[in-house]
């Protein structure tokens, strides 16, 4: 009964306490193992990840992030920038200009919002050159605003934890040089599940940094929220950057009940999550149909059952925002 009453008092708590702005909660940071405002209070960020930029440029625009905030009131948005992984000509590492526009025409937007943006690093792999070049001169224009988190790595693959970590450490210190504050979220290998290698031998020496891990509900169960709850009880700061009801693949059926677990079991430990992704693939992870027009205004008839319930989870558990509907 204990637990099924903490689970009910945490969801109201974060239903009336965590969907206001960055005007509201400011500063972001990492007190042990929950994210904090400037005055010290837990938040929760909850959100969307938008798909690659380098296959749904489209999305990438203010109206859709001021969509997002309203009428799905999310409080957080992701800016996955496709580092060699997109259509022809698109990726950074292809057309590194074009990619920094599409990236900031969503973080502007998100400021512009008042709501918090993840800019991420959307690679499976180091390229800690082209990674350092870029955090540099982000961090050096971002920087000075607290709506800003850094995903430095999304999902390492088959690399070590040693190699992910002295990768991680090289771009966390150019980014400390420009922005001593705003959140760093760290990756771990085999696409953020091996979560016990950081929380066994974490970065030190620097502050506010979070550990990513991401779920496909219906691939991932049980034993990875085990292997959490362990990094947790070892102190490890957790950030759930992407996460969806499906297959790890990205498609297949929607595993409802199983998603709901993790739901539950988010908000029972007081950790934000990113649903991925704004996009119009033809896929279950995608949550918008091919009707969907770029800047938002999306009806129900545009959304996948995973953009529907995805919506409705926000709506229940982040505040709406002043002036939006309920």
């Amino acid at each position: 009964m204990k637990t099924i009453f903490k689970t009910i008092s945490v969801l109201l708590f974060s239903a009336l306490s965590f969907g206001q702005g960055v005007k509201e909660h400011g500063q972001l940071s990492v007190k042990g193992t929950q994210l904090t405002d400037k005055n010290g209070k837990h938040v929760m960020l909850r959100g969307m990840s938008f798909g690659w930029h380098s296959f749904w440029p489209r999305f990438y625009n203010a109206g859709a992030v001021k969509w997002l905030k309203n009428d799905w009131h999310a409080n957080v948005v992701r800016a996955a920038m496709g580092i060699e992984t997109g259509s022809k000509g698109l990726t950074y590492k292809e057309n590194p200009a074009d990619s920094k526009v599409k990236i900031k025409a969503v973080v502007d937007g998100a400021i512009k919002e008042d709501i918090y943006v993840i800019i991420d690093w959307h690679s499976h792999n180091i390229n800690q050159k082209e990674a350092v070049a870029f955090f540099d001169d982000i961090s050096k224009e971002y920087g000075k605003y607290p709506n800003v988190i850094y995903e430095i790595l999304n999902e390492p693959d088959d690399e070590s934890w040693a190699d992910v970590k002295a990768y991680s450490e090289a771009v966390i210190k150019v980014i400390r040089k420009n922005d001593p504050d705003n959140i760093i979220l760290v990756g771990c290998p085999h696409w953020d599940q091996d979560i016990h290698l950081p929380a066994a031998d974490p970065i030190k020496g620097y502050d506010n940094l979070m550990y990513t891990v991401h779920f496909y509900a219906a691939t991932h169960k049980q034993e990875l929220r085990d292997r959490t709850d362990a990094a947790l009880k070892k102190g490890l700061p957790i950030f759930v950057s992407e996460c969806a009801g499906m297959e790890a693949t990205g498609d297949g059926p929607l595993n409802v009940e199983e998603w709901q677990r993790w739901i539950d079991w988010m908000e029972d430990r007081g950790i934000s999550w990113i649903t991925w992704s704004v996009s119009d693939k033809d896929e279950t992870c995608s949550v918008l149909q091919a009707s969907a027009a770029s800047e938002g205004g999306w009806k129900m008839a545009d959304l996948k059952q995973s953009g529907i319930m995805t919506r409705g989870f926000l709506k229940k558990l982040n505040a709406a925002p002043k002036g939006s509907k309920k």
